[in-house]
């Protein structure tokens, strides 16, 4: 029978969980190479994005443009976006948020939005929609 030292083990197991935190580690780093508005506005984007995959079982977003309708709107470490839409599906929804952040604008500290109805088809290329 083989058997695996303790040690051997506990590195087999805790490698998929350090591939995670090297992978986070990096994608902390790179936004920091950002500017603090457009830092902000990604983290807040993939935080609505997350949100919206978890808590609506149907949608796996997979884009989201802040200024697809209005341009997001920055007062100290709170980023509003009233106007803007998150792809899912192969189709656009409108999509409204307040995120405000932490820690230079790489952590969310409070999120709240509101998804509204399909953005119809012919309205795309005036608002930055990709199919």
């Amino acid at each position: 029978m083989f058997r695996l030292a303790p040690s051997a083990l506990v590195a087999l197991l805790c490698a998929p969980l350090a591939a995670t935190i090297a992978a986070a580690a990096s994608q902390h780093a790179e936004l920091l190479l950002l500017a603090p508005a457009a830092r902000m506005e990604q983290r807040c984007n993939a935080k609505a994005m997350g949100t919206i995959d978890r808590e609506h079982r149907d949608m796996h977003p997979d884009e989201l443009v802040a200024y697809a309708f209005s341009d997001p709107r920055t007062n100290g470490s709170t980023l509003t976006a009233p106007g803007a839409a998150v792809r899912s599906g192969g189709k656009w929804y409108h999509l409204s948020y307040v995120c405000e952040t932490a820690g230079e604008g790489t952590e969310v500290a409070r999120f709240t939005y509101s998804l509204g109805t399909v953005v119809p088809k012919a309205e795309w290329d005036g608002h930055y929609l990709v199919p």
